[in-house]
């Protein structure tokens, strides 16, 4: 089987596209709302961007020539899409409106703005640095050296695109490292990066502004995150043998497949090679005996959105998980560590959490789990990967599982039900 390609890579390499000059044509770019929400507002940029039988063909305006939006840029779900876009847009000397869903009126884009602000940004936006915002850039902005108060690959490129279209050197300093997928992205296009490491091992990442892009051939590999369902799945479901091709093996994107196989799962990792710069295999995936472990604060970065279904196979592991240092979840689709632990709770499972925890202690063999009434909903709080994640949870739960709404799936994972169905699962809508 195969998994859609990866998010964070398409984001950036529609973005990029839509910068550089010439014509960029992209391979497996996945194909969901999220996606295109960024493809909708890279064309109000400017830039063409159309479908070509499999393929993507993006024809860029030229770093620094983004024309001015004529309308607001409604983003629905995609929050990584519209982080990353103000960074891209911000600086510009043009006004630039950004809305979103319900979901999305309610998250926090002060750790956006306020590197934004130093650069010259002017912003308007509603209380507490929420949806709907307004950004309008300065004549010339600011290159800014910012350290990252939190670990996150949103923040930290979205002052590295913002850089693009600054005069001088944009430098961001990363503590603890965070997935690299736009610093790949930038050196695929031409532009000038410098990553060096301090003597505390913090990452400075440099980029010199205003500099010409060239459009790419980019191939889009398998999401990491959208695999975690069907490797949960087959880890928990007895019997199962499962093998998923063309994975993206990014080392700040494989915390999830580390973790499981410490849990005692039988993950192969098979052809391992080089695919546009980025590590991509293909995983055997076999159902086990699964253990509880503590998974170390470090990892998070590289597994931030898996730990949904990581607590979902903690639930079937003997004995407890101990997942650490996962304050970002809160500030996620939803706050997912509640939501988390209030749809384990749902389904029977004895967890406890924390401001920044999660602990799960495991039934092996799933038996008085799950949905015991109608009632026994998850809900979701429109939260793609908590439907996912708890859809998988009742494969394996004596009591099945139900969710409460599953429309959202299809901004994240196109075709899920369908896979998940092929592989034999039974998900189905109920009364």
């Amino acid at each position: 089987m195969r998994v859609p390609g990866d998010k964070s890579i398409s984001h950036r390499a529609l973005m990029l596209g839509g910068l550089a000059s010439g014509s960029t044509r992209i391979s497996g770019l996945f194909e969901g709302q999220d996606i295109l929400s960024t493809a909708s507002a890279i064309r109000a940029f400017g830039a063409n961007i159309r479908k070509n039988g499999e393929d993507w063909i993006v024809e860029g305006v030229g770093n620094g020539c983004l024309l001015e939006p004529e309308g607001v840029l409604d983003f629905g779900n995609a929050g990584t899409s519209m982080r990353l876009v103000m960074g891209l847009a911000g600086v510009y000397d043009m006004e630039t409106r950004f809305t979103g869903d319900a979901s999305l009126l309610k998250r926090p884009m002060g750790r956006i703005l306020d590197p934004l602000r130093q650069m010259g940004v002017q912003a308007q936006a509603e209380g507490g640095d929420r949806l709907p915002i307004r950004l309008h850039g300065p004549r010339t902005a600011n290159p800014i050296s910012y350290r990252v108060p939190v670990a996150s690959a949103q923040v930290k490129s979205a002052v590295l695109l913002a850089g693009l279209n600054t005069p001088g050197i944009t430098t961001v300093i990363e503590p603890v490292a965070t997935r690299d997928h736009t610093e790949n992205m930038l050196k695929r296009f031409g532009a000038p990066i410098d990553i060096t490491l301090d003597k505390q091992g913090a990452r400075h990442i440099s980029i010199d502004g205003q500099c010409p892009l060239k459009g790419q051939e980019i191939t889009v590999p398998g999401d990491p995150s959208s695999a975690a369902f069907p490797i949960v799945a087959a880890l928990i479901t007895h019997g199962s043998d499962i093998t998923i091709e063309n994975i993206l093996m990014n080392p700040a994107r494989t915390g999830l497949i580390a973790t499981l196989q410490e849990m005692g799962a039988v993950i192969d990792i098979e052809n391992l090679r080089s695919q546009g710069g980025e590590n991509v295999a293909d995983l055997r995936v076999r159902s086990s005996d699964l253990k509880g472990v503590t998974v170390p604060a470090e990892r998070a970065p590289s597994m931030i959105d898996e730990y949904p279904v990581l607590a979902v196979a903690a639930s079937f592991a003997e004995g407890e998980t101990l997942m650490q240092g996962i304050e970002e979840l809160r500030v996620k689709e939803s706050d997912r560590l509640a939501a988390v632990a209030n749809a384990l709770e749902v389904n029977g499972v004895d967890c406890t959490q924390g401001r920044d925890y999660l602990s799960v202690r495991g039934h092996p063999g799933g038996k008085g789990l799950g949905a015991m009434t109608k009632d026994a909903r998850v809900a979701t709080h429109l939260d793609h990967r908590i439907a996912m994640s708890f859809l998988v949870f009742g494969l394996a739960a004596e009591h099945g599982s139900l969710v409460d709404d599953a429309s959202m799936i299809s901004t994240s994972f196109t075709g899920f039900m369908k896979l998940m169905a092929d592989l034999g699962a039974n998900m189905e809508t109920a009364a």
